[in-house]
């Protein structure tokens, strides 16, 4: 008999630019869910990840914090790596891309791309931004929409009317980085003509519609795609750029896309390294049937992984996707996830509050084959995990395991009689469609399955009624059976949970005295008679509403506090003094001060990164402000006088040494300055252009 398969199971990479939300939870769970089954149905499968490293968001904030790039993508990895292990992503190995692995490979498939003829070399004009001295991706600039006239929109695509477009279309633009006027320049970009590539691109996913490797939505989209023509690919950006710089094309890289694919290759190749089986990775990356590839990502990145990585796979001859899983965006209480709201949650504040398997099982009874958005509506999370794990799976064991250790010594009866032994088969006939849900990725029906048994059971525990045999010494007998079918039962449920709720279903096997654990769904076909029991232990407590609570407040940007007035309750106006001879009053004239009263005054040049209204108050904007070295949070009260999206970006000036000030929004860590009077305003101060973020004010 041949051995099976091996499959090579991803997810989408975590960009190294900052920490882990629920958001990305969504597709890591979704895999280790499919990879944990697969492995229990005896599959051969690897599961691995990494870091997406490169780009120019990451040079930028490295710069910004004062350290390399380097260090903090290996910062961002040590946080990323405990984070999807707090939530029971068991990634065989977990990568990054900025890795020599990476490098050959990509090197590797580059170069055969360019002896097929599949790469091209022109000149292409894009915006320059001389104060920061680097041309800029099109998500560093903004304008107004050429479309529809919508300010502050990015340069690849209009937020406000969803039109897409070219940069150099934008209307007034301007950079992200420094706010100035880009101006155009060209300069030689490389290229993959994907073109070259339709008719293998066509058949690879006529294969994959007839395998089931692609969605019917992702299907759709593709064929609107090819309609609309493959247009060539960008795949290099001008130094300075952190990433992999092109063979043979000095100061040119390659776009984070090309290298970002490449990673999951290459993290396995890293793999089978590290395994002593260095043949493997090139055994595997041969196609044919003798493997598998498969990857879980989000639809905002469909394009990536169904044209442009197979093509990049096709010109090097290399194994291409078998299947291809996307899921939808997560929102929470039917919203966008939302910061201001305290439901854009981190992994790490999550963790902080709850319990991970909660999060995994919730997800689990509402991820289906399909491709459609994920909701977490707060309410029915906390019910459907107290209901259904706490009230239901847990409560089966709990309410029978005392009389086991009560009165037979901990261990289970050694036989069933007939009806109890019917009902069992019949309940591992009702579950053994389950394993094949996993498979499908249909882990909302398979829930519905389980939990269908789960009552099943329970309802024959509350039928016998064990609280009440055990008051009747005489029926001792009949009191083992029934405790034993129910723990038989919560055990057959706990094998079929293990994918779902790992470290849930750990405490059981060990409760369970199951040696070496649940290994496969057929372990549990038959009961397990005549053995011990440990002593039950609360395997799971249930969701406290305090808890997500707690859990939203962490996450908001604002901070409760008792309302304040517009100044520290410690300011008092100065007195009053006279003019200097000659001078000329002006109404609302400050008394005169001395240099050293100036100097005290820290006036700082900032960037204006975000800005938002604050919904609580009619006069505020809440601003987050770059100096540089830091980032502070203010509340300012322009809110009459500027539209937040168009501040974005802009330079001004604050007081940065003003005492913080908790308000009821939140603490403010500074003042910007504008000027106003009864003919206008306010007027955000701005600085002359070569000012830079964290420059003194003198």
């Amino acid at each position: 008999m041949s051995d099976p398969p091996r499959t090579l199971v991803t997810c989408a990479l975590p960009y190294a630019n900052g920490p882990i939300h629920l958001g990305h939870m969504v597709e890591h769970i979704q895999g280790d869910i499919f990879v944990r089954a697969a492995r229990m149905q005896g599959e051969r499968v690897d599961f691995v990840c990494a870091d997406d490293s490169h780009g120019t968001p990451i040079m930028l904030r490295a710069e910004r914090e004062g350290i390399t790039p380097e260090q903090l993508i290996e910062r961002i990895w040590h946080e990323h790596r405990a984070d999807l292990a707090g939530f029971g992503i068991a990634y065989d190995h977990y990568s990054t891309t900025n890795s020599d692995a990476n490098r050959e490979l990509t090197h590797r498939i580059w170069r055969a791309l360019v002896a097929r003829g599949a790469t091209d070399a022109r000149g292409v004009r894009q915006f320059y931004d001389a104060a920061k001295g680097m041309f800029l991706p099109d998500r560093y600039i903004k304008g107004e929409c050429p479309n529809c006239g919508a300010a502050d929109q990015y340069g690849d695509s209009c937020e406000a009317c969803g039109a897409t477009y070219s940069p150099t279309d934008l209307k007034n633009p301007r950079s992200v980085i420094s706010g100035a006027a880009p101006e155009l320049r060209e300069s030689i970009h490389h290229f993959v003509r994907l073109g070259a590539f339709e008719g293998e691109l066509r058949a690879w996913l006529d294969e994959r519609r007839a395998a089931g490797g692609l969605q019917p939505e992702v299907l759709n989209k593709l064929a609107e795609w090819f309609g609309e023509g493959l247009r060539d690919w960008d795949v290099s950006r001008d130094a300075p750029y952190f990433g992999f710089e092109i063979p043979d094309a000095p100061g040119k890289y390659f776009y984070v896309w090309v290298d970002a694919p490449i990673g999951y290759l290459a993290a396995f190749r890293e793999l089978c390294e590290r395994r002593g089986e260095p043949e493997a990775f090139e055994r595997f990356a041969r196609p044919g049937p003798h493997a598998r590839m498969v990857h879980f990502i989000g639809k905002d990145i469909i394009y990536f992984h169904t044209l442009f990585w197979p093509a990049m796979l096709m010109g090097a001859g290399l194994r291409t996707p078998d299947a291809v899983h996307v899921h939808g965006f997560l929102t929470v209480g039917g919203e966008k996830m939302s910061k201001s709201r305290g439901t854009f949650v981190n992994a790490r504040t999550y963790l902080a509050h709850l319990d991970p398997d909660y999060l995994r099982y919730y997800l689990a009874t509402m991820l289906g084959p399909t491709l459609v958005d994920v909701d977490l509506d707060l309410k029915a999370f906390e019910e459907r995990v107290n209901s259904h794990l706490v009230g239901k799976f847990v409560n089966l064991a709990s309410r029978c395991a005392g009389f086991i250790h009560r009165h037979f010594d901990g261990r289970l009866a050694e036989s069933l009689p007939e009806p109890e032994s019917a009902a069992y088969a019949e309940a591992v006939d009702r579950l053994r469609p389950v394993r094949d849900l996993y498979a499908a990725r249909d882990y909302a029906q398979a829930m519905r399955r389980i939990v269908e048994v789960t009552d099943r059971a329970n309802e024959y525990v509350a039928a016998k009624a064990p609280w009440a045999i055990a008051k009747d010494e005489a029926r001792r007998t009949e009191l083992h059976v029934v405790c034993t079918q129910a723990i038989a039962l919560f055990r057959l449920l706990a094998c079929h949970l293990k994918p779902v709720i790992p470290a849930t279903i750990a405490r059981t096997e060990a409760f369970l005295a199951e040696p070496g654990g649940f290994a496969r769904f057929d372990a549990t076909d038959a009961p397990p008679l005549g053995r011990r029991i440990a002593p039950f232990e609360a395997l799971m407590t249930r969701v406290d509403p305090k808890a997500i609570a707690a859990m939203i407040e962490a996450s908001k940007d604002s901070l409760a506090a008792p309302p304040a007035a517009a100044a520290p309750a410690t300011a008092t106006k100065p007195a009053s003094a006279p003019s200097p001879p000659g001078s000329k009053a002006v109404e609302g004239d400050a008394p005169t001060i001395a240099i050293d009263d100036f100097t005290r005054v820290d006036l700082r040049i900032a960037r204006i990164v975000e800005a938002e209204a604050v919904p609580e108050a009619d006069k505020l904007l809440r601003l987050v402000l770059d100096l540089g070295s830091e980032r502070r949070q203010v509340f300012a009260g322009i809110k009459s006088a500027y539209d937040p999206a168009t501040l974005v970006g802009r330079l001004t000036v604050m007081v940065a040494n003003l005492a913080p000030r908790k308000m009821r929004f939140g603490l403010s860590e500074g003042m910007v300055l504008a000027a106003s009077d009864d003919r206008g305003g306010p007027f955000l101060l701005a600085p002359d252009a070569g000012a830079e973020p964290g420059m003194r004010v003198k």
